[in-house]
């Protein structure tokens, strides 16, 4: 009777250190978006879960091993826009304002986080890795919005500088919430800046 209740146990064991694991993982994402990575402590952690510093540590023995679990939770939670959905429109001007006005929402659900690590990243290295991803998927996406454009020379030059620029998340930062511009405004004013890049 005891051999068949052990297996009982250890799967009920195994649930139970998942959502463990899990809590920790959301008290820490929730703590990121509102404080910022460099200032989320692990008893903060801990407290916001409702386990020990020992029981984080048990389940991420590092700050590496923490952010990267905090990563992948709240990129699935937030996806970024899809380029292969933006590659199928084939007018190169219709393919770049809907992805920035995909992207500019994209921002704008997932300011707060991206701009807490974003300043945290000169504090913490572990940051840098992550958001090498982030950075290699503007780099794919540029490469798509200038996908059938036929530039070469200074014009090619100047609308890769443009679209990198309209792709950044301190651009969209600086129109919508600076200077006040929704989302489709701000998406407009860089299609324009593209065209002009374009005409040299």
């Amino acid at each position: 009777m005891t051999d068949q209740k052990r297996p009982y146990r250890m799967k009920r064991r195994a649930e139970q250190e998942a959502r463990t694991r899990l809590r920790i993982t959301e008290s820490a994402v929730a703590l990121h978006g509102t404080l910022g990575p460099a200032y989320t402590s692990i008893s903060a952690i801990a407290e916001h879960a409702g386990v020990r510093r020992s029981t984080v540590y048990r389940h991420f023995p590092d700050e590496t091993a923490l952010f990267a679990a905090c990563s992948s939770h709240w990129l699935a939670a937030n996806p970024v826009p899809d380029l292969p959905r933006w590659k199928a429109v084939e007018h190169a001007d219709e393919r770049l304002r809907a992805a920035l006005e995909e992207l500019y929402a994209h921002y704008r659900r997932s300011e707060r986080m991206r701009e807490n690590v974003l300043r945290d990243e000169a504090s913490m290295p572990v940051i840098t890795k992550s958001l090498s991803h982030y950075r290699a998927y503007l780099a794919a996406a540029a490469d798509v919005l200038m996908h059938g454009r036929g530039l070469r020379g200074g014009a090619a030059k100047r609308v890769r500088a443009a679209v990198g620029h309209a792709l950044a998340f301190s651009t969209w930062q600086s129109l919508a919430r600076e200077q006040g511009l929704s989302d489709s405004q701000a998406a407009e004013l860089m299609c324009r800046l593209v065209t002009a890049a374009a005409d040299g």
